[in-house]
């Protein structure tokens, strides 16, 4: 049987001991219903992962030895339009569970929602807490960066050069016919319900980004986001 995981940040860890936050002591004794004594595994969420202990009080963790992470495949970023109702935590989960390692909503001129900055960062807060519970749930060591919404451009301009980019659209070429990266690290940009528009489409192109095909059927938003991620993981990543 695997062992229950439990994620505190790195600050929270010292030498031979991890102090628990409110919320992980309410997971592993409210909700895991774990005894002092129960064995458990902790990660950090920046790839390193602990056998551990819990201690009596729920207050810490003892720490026994640090478990080798597993190799990730090269970097895979996610760049995806903003959709209404509970699509994009859903994207947020898929995307983790298929090892991104970032991802960056981006209000798109067709996107449905639009969020101003203090709505913005209080979704991406939910947004990164869904990441945490998916990487707990899948064995990730790792949390992917969660980014607050943003434009096209700056999500964009982010991305590193040398980065493969692709922006996934109807008529794109099939990403078979993609070189690998030589920065070893590859971006997905996915637009909204009603496609990106053809100045967005020329922003991707300006920004190095080659347009790329998903296949001959019309795909839901954020079934589209799911599926590049899984075709560059596939084609450049850790699951091949």
């Amino acid at each position: 049987m695997s062992l229950r995981r439990v994620h505190l940040p790195p600050e929270r860890i010292g030498e031979g001991r991890a102090a628990l936050t409110d919320e992980a002591r309410h997971y592993l004794r409210d909700v895991l219903r774990l005894a002092p004594g129960a064995a458990v595994e902790l990660f950090d969420g920046r790839g390193g992962a602990w056998e551990a202990t819990v201690l009596d009080g729920f207050e810490a963790l003892a720490l026994g030895a640090r478990r080798a992470a597993p190799g990730g495949g090269a970097p895979v970023w996610l760049l995806v339009a903003l959709a209404k109702g509970e699509k994009i935590d859903l994207v947020v989960q898929k995307a983790t569970e298929l090892g991104a390692a970032r991802i960056a909503p981006f209000a798109a001129e067709r996107s449905v929602v639009r969020l101003e900055p203090e709505k913005g960062e209080a979704r991406a807060a939910r947004w990164r807490r869904i990441a945490e519970e998916a990487a707990r749930q899948c064995g990730r060591a790792d949390v992917p960066e969660v980014r607050a919404p943003a434009s096209l451009e700056a999500a964009l301009a982010e991305v590193p050069a040398g980065f493969g980019a692709f922006v996934f659209h109807p008529g794109g070429a099939p990403l078979s016919e993609a070189a690998p990266s030589p920065a070893g690290g590859y971006a997905a940009v996915v637009g909204p319900e009603g496609g990106l528009t053809d100045a967005e489409r020329e922003a991707c192109a300006c920004a190095g980004a080659r347009a790329t095909s998903l296949g001959p059927r019309v795909l839901r938003a954020e079934t589209a986001a799911i599926v590049a991620v899984a075709l560059l993981q596939a084609r450049f990543g850790d699951l091949r």
